[in-house]
């Protein structure tokens, strides 16, 4: 089964008839309910079976397939895609990591009979706090006597099975560890459901809460030893935040077809709307910024897979950057649409539900803050030992679509990397590139070389004080333009398979780092123009938006 056979399942998304079209899709909004028919859907794909490994009888191999396929469903309904999906994949990537066969076994059944599982890591008090997560389990005869609340977890009542986050020890990297339990075997009298919880995004998706009072769990529950709670965590989400970055991408895509039906339809002014400069500028730069998620996205991707040891920097970077660019190209959409935006009725109340679907999407499972937390302590390293001197990633890794070798979960490391093989790319690339040349490609990579070599002296000095979370705001800028310097620099490699495109994706990229612009009026105005044109002809088209395998758009 293919992320295409899955988007041939869901059918016409604009067929008022079809149950898992936009207006079905938003019908279950207004109830605050998953798509029922929706789920059913997912069933028939048996899309469970993207997240079990291929040696315990799933479909997991390819860490971009399975973006594609998760992509292919947020695109249709986000609640669909984190209430079905994307939580069991969450929980489950803890067991294949560090859990032994039974824990796989046991994990790999309940997925793969349409099951799901749930991730109770998070406590209202402590957000992404981990180390200080109260919720604790100590150890009784052979077994466990769990106590303390977990909330915000998604499809906490109608899971069979949850991965719980539990304090086991003292205070410290040290001190909790994660456990494997199905409900059916917690008594119902040592736990207590807490009132569903009711948001302003992602209205059909259960978040609950639980409560234990000394509720015994089985020795056999613990994964992994006592203590590698984090660690664990810390690996498990090198992989749903590489694909969570590409995944997000989905909604983008279908927000842009959108407006850019809004903007044939729409008669403003005498004409067309998609007539009005200003209209066609911000389609053209929402298409930038979606075809530079995903070349970034793709690349992180491949990373995985292979260069699994700079996963601790890549991850976090991609999941905070792609998340504040998703952000940014909905609000440029949201101009063109104008007051339709905000209609939950009509052919366009689909922007609505998806602008206010991503926005937690982008704080749930890590914060943007959290996110950039995570990298500060490893960009000083990074910066005297590999930026500029260290080797460049080998040419497979911007090869979108090429072969790729299994995906090798034991490879991944909490740890810090420390080479970055992806701005060595960039090192590798600039060369003789001048900021006066006459290509505006070799322009862009001169930017970025010498954006590099600022980032490089600016990191090196960074001291104690600037490498957790009550660090300096200068600092957390440092972090900031760091994830625009390896996305850049991702685009760039890719660019190199077709140098035909990604200019205007550059562009958006470069208006983060400030100074001025690249391109001239005039090359911008011809790169927007050309961006818009395909973005129309692909929606008239019906063809997807996103990169082939060569990095040129489909």
């Amino acid at each position: 089964m293919s992320a295409a056979e899955l988007d041939a399942l869901f059918g016409d998304a604009w067929d008022e008839k079809n149950p898992v079209g936009h207006t079905a899709v938003l019908a279950a909004d207004e109830r605050r309910e998953m798509l029922a028919a929706g789920e059913r859907v997912l069933d028939e794909y048996g899309l469970n079976a993207e997240f079990v490994p291929v040696a315990h009888g799933g479909r997991l191999e390819r860490a971009d397939r399975l973006a594609e396929v998760l992509r292919t469903v947020w695109r249709r309904d986000p609640c669909l895609g984190l209430g079905y999906g994307f939580s069991s994949l969450i929980a489950s990537v803890n067991v294949w990591t560090t859990g032994d066969e039974e824990q796989r076994r046991r994990t790999a059944r309940l997925l793969l009979a349409n099951r799901r599982i749930a991730a109770a890591f998070h406590e209202l008090a402590h957000g992404n706090d981990f180390a200080h997560a109260e919720c604790a389990a100590r150890p009784d005869g052979g077994g466990w006597l769990l106590s303390g609340r977990k909330e915000i977890v998604t499809n906490l009542r109608r899971a069979e099975a949850m991965v719980l986050f539990a304090r086991t020890g003292a205070a410290g990297s040290r001190g909790h560890s994660q456990f494997l339990v199905t409900r059916d075997e917690l008594p119902a009298a040592r736990l207590r459901d807490l009132p569903r919880y009711h948001s302003s995004g992602m209205r059909g998706v259960q978040l609950g809460g639980v409560e234990f009072d000394d509720c015994p769990i089985p020795g056999d529950a613990l994964i992994g030893n006592p203590g590698q709670g984090v660690e664990m965590a810390l690996r498990s989400y090198q992989i749903t935040r590489s694909v969570g970055a590409a995944m997000f991408a989905g909604p983008l895509e279908t927000a842009l077809r959108l407006a850019i039906r809004c903007s044939l339809d729409r008669r403003l002014y005498g004409g067309k709307a998609a007539d009005l400069p200003y209209v066609r500028a911000a389609i053209a730069r929402a298409y930038a910024d979606l075809l530079a998620i995903e070349a970034f996205s793709s690349v992180i991707l491949r990373a995985l897979h292979l260069a699994p040891e700079s996963m601790g920097v890549y991850a976090p970077a991609a999941k905070y950057l792609t998340a504040r660019m998703l952000l940014d190209a909905f609000a440029d959409l949201r101009a063109v649409l104008g007051a339709r935006s905000y209609l939950r009725q009509g052919k366009y109340a689909m922007f609505q539900k998806l602008a206010r679907d991503i926005a937690p999407a982008t704080f749930a499972h890590v914060s943007l803050s959290a996110a950039l937390v995570t990298l500060l302590p490893q960009l000083p390293g990074l910066a005297r030992r590999s930026w500029l001197s260290g080797p460049a990633a080998p040419p497979s890794l911007f090869d979108l679509g090429g072969d790729l070798p299994a995906l090798s979960l034991d490879r991944l490391s909490a740890g810090m990397p420390r080479q970055d093989g992806i701005i060595g790319a960039l090192a590798e690339i600039s060369g003789d590139a001048s900021p006066h040349d006459s290509d505006p490609a070799r322009r862009f990579t001169a930017r970025y070389a010498d954006e590099l070599r600022r980032l490089r002296d600016e990191c090196a000095t960074l001291g104690p004080a600037d490498l957790a979370i009550d660090a300096s705001p200068a600092a957390f800028a440092l972090a900031d333009r760091y994830t625009v310097v390896l996305a850049a620099s991702s685009v760039l490699a890719v660019r190199r398979h077709d140098e035909s495109v990604l200019l205007g994706a550059l562009d958006r990229l470069t208006e983060r780092t400030g100074g001025p612009p690249v391109l001239s009026p005039a090359e911008r105005e011809e790169t927007e123009r050309r961006l818009f044109d395909e973005a129309v002809t692909r929606y008239l088209d019906d063809r997807p938006l996103f990169l082939n395998s060569n990095g040129a758009v489909v």
